[in-house]
């Protein structure tokens, strides 16, 4: 049930080494080329090339602050699902104690394990599990609020509870949708890489044909540029890496649940 991003596989760490080799490859073969057409051919034209490097490179920053924009934007929305989420909660867990007996009692207790349950699903692992029992909760939820309704059809406290049950649901399936599931595409990655490749390679490209030796300013952009890249990728995993969205409004719901007892 978890969509995985392409780089998933592999761990922050790795993405940034992996990353890293690819510029450093792409730039040696590009600067050993220019070096052997500098060697083998007076016709290369190299004033061409320098503003050719300067658009290819300019083009990589436009698509890296393109799939920057994308990963930030897809954070801030998990970070906003997630307060809602609590929100809504909170609302369903006060307005069910106008219910009446056994109701009231019943759903507080399926509310306080929904937290719980929600809660969990953060953790690595535990994803499909937290789905599976969100599913069953939702339904003995909406059992008892049937049930109450049938008995008080006109009563506007119970329309009031309904009403924020339903957006408890709908924001489980925003938070499985837009949350965990809305990931950057692998097209856009591929794309992104590509784009990487060729644009260091022309850089290397014309190092080598001008004659410059390797400097160490180019470490210092392989490095800037993983770092950069390697940061987008975090900003990708809804449920691993560094950048994480705060659960602390849930943890403290519970806490305030635990605190009630009731």
């Amino acid at each position: 049930m978890h969509s995985g991003g392409p780089l998933d596989h592999l761990p922050i760490w790795g993405v940034f080494s992996a990353t890293v080799a690819v510029v450093v490859l792409s730039i040696e073969g590009g600067f050993r080329l220019g070096r052997y057409r500098r060697r083998y051919s007076e016709s290369e034209d190299r004033p061409p090339v320098g503003e050719m490097v300067a658009a290819t490179l300019g083009l990589l920053a436009f698509f890296l602050a393109f799939t920057f924009g994308l990963a930030s934007t897809r954070f801030d929305v998990r970070r906003d699902l997630v307060i809602d989420e609590a929100n809504a909660i909170g609302t369903t867990y006060l307005r069910a104690a106008l219910l009446p007996e056994p109701h009231r009692t019943e759903v507080r207790s399926l509310l306080r394990e929904y937290a719980d349950v929600r809660l969990a699903a953060v953790q690595p692992g535990k994803l499909n599990q937290s789905i599976g029992r969100s599913v069953e909760l939702h339904a003995r939820l909406w059992a008892h609020a049937t049930a109450v309704g049938e008995k008080n059809p006109n009563s506007i406290v119970v329309g009031l509870f309904i009403g924020s049950l339903n957006e408890v649901i709908d924001l489980h399936t925003k938070r499985l949708s837009l949350g965990v599931r809305n990931r950057i595409p692998g097209a856009i990655w591929a794309t992104l890489y590509l784009v990487t490749i060729l644009g260091t390679s022309v850089l290397g490209y014309h190092t080598g044909l001008t004659g410059s030796g390797r400097s160490l300013a180019m470490l210092a952009l392989v490095l800037a540029f993983s770092a950069v890249m390697t940061l987008v990728a975090d900003l990708d995993r809804p449920q691993e890496g560094l950048l994480q969205v705060s659960h602390q409004v849930l943890i403290d719901l519970r806490d305030s649940f635990k605190a009630t007892g009731r």
